[in-house]
């Protein structure tokens, strides 16, 4: 699940094309990484701000997320893996 507001262009990207990549390099070990492609299965409003705030709490330390603007509307994307590839 990838959490953005409605609007940017993350969100305008997914909902023009589907098929997405994400990849992950560790900061210690150039030769480490992983690599997901897939695509967005489903894009939901709701839950979207408990999502956010749990994603803050998990990484900020913060139980509401601080960037929130007041009227931004958050998005869930539910992606399908397609194809992992990994080293290290």
């Amino acid at each position: 699940r990838v959490n953005s507001a409605k609007g940017r262009i993350k969100d305008l990207n997914m909902r023009r094309n589907p098929q997405v990549a994400i990849s992950v390099q560790d900061p210690d070990n150039p030769y480490r990484y992983i690599a997901v492609r897939g695509r967005v299965v489903e894009v939901t409003e709701n839950g979207a701000d408990a999502h956010i705030d749990s994603l803050s709490s998990k990484y900020l330390g913060k139980s509401r997320y601080p960037n929130h603007k007041p009227g931004e509307v958050r998005v869930i994307y539910k992606i399908l893996p397609d194809r992992v590839s990994t080293m290290g």
